[in-house]
């Protein structure tokens, strides 16, 4: 019988970029694993803690402050300690590849770098299930491709600022249309403005001129003119 594969997703240390983390856990859900996500400023021990509550089979870090050579072996050691070190510890971040090279020979799986593919991280933990435990694991059904693939562990366009939307091109038929659009409906809305205004005003202002005026000189004139007559 096919059994999900319980993965527990962390931010260990200072770092305080998460998109990519949360990335990569939607993937992995997506892919029919069940995934735990700690959140941000865990603690080596915590993050153990938590995988020993919630019986994970897999711990992934993501490590985006160049702490990966100090956190990734203190969760490893940690582990062995509570009794879980046969569980897999992977993850990935800005890591180079010698460090990689030297974690992978301390015991830490595969470990990811910006731009690496969240079907990949998947394949691999599938892989490593299946053959440390024997058991097959469950697929979810695959959805459909997205248009472009997200950097898995990377932090994202809007922590950093760049990569801002691209706007429509200005010869564009659709571009046209939608300035025409906006041009028009700008043009109701003064027109609905204008039309909206309170008509009192103008009657209120002539009204008040009227009344300023004295009564008693208009007077005088006119009987002024019939004596002459």
């Amino acid at each position: 019988m096919r059994r999900k594969i319980r993965v527990l997703v962390g931010k260990p240390g200072l770092d305080g970029h998460d998109r990519g983390a949360k990335v990569v856990a939607a993937a992995l859900r997506d892919a029919g694993m069940e995934v735990i996500y700690t959140g941000l400023h865990q603690s080596p021990d915590q993050i153990v803690e938590a995988a020993l509550q919630e019986d994970v089979d897999v711990v992934a870090l993501s490590v985006l402050s160049g702490a990966h050579m100090t956190l990734f072996p203190e969760v490893l050691e940690r582990m062995r300690r509570r009794g879980i070190g046969d569980k897999l510890l992977t993850g990935g971040g800005i890591i180079p590849p010698e460090d990689m090279e030297t974690l992978a020979k301390q015991g830490v799986g595969r470990l990811f770098g910006p731009g690496s593919s969240t079907q990949d991280i998947a394949v691999y933990i599938r892989d490593w299930f299946q053959k440390t435990t024997g058991d097959e694991p469950f697929v979810a059904p695959p959805l459909p491709a997205p248009s472009a693939t997200p950097d898995a562990w990377s932090a994202s366009a809007a922590e950093t600022g760049h990569h801002a939307p691209r706007p429509a091109a200005a010869g564009s038929s659709g571009a046209r249309g939608a300035t025409r659009t906006a041009t028009a409906q700008r043009a109701r809305a003064k027109t609905t403005r204008r039309t909206t205004a309170s008509p009192t005003r103008p009657a209120r202002k002539k009204a008040a001129k009227r009344v300023v005026k004295p009564a008693g000189r208009g007077t005088t004139r006119r009987s002024a003119k019939r004596r002459g007559r």
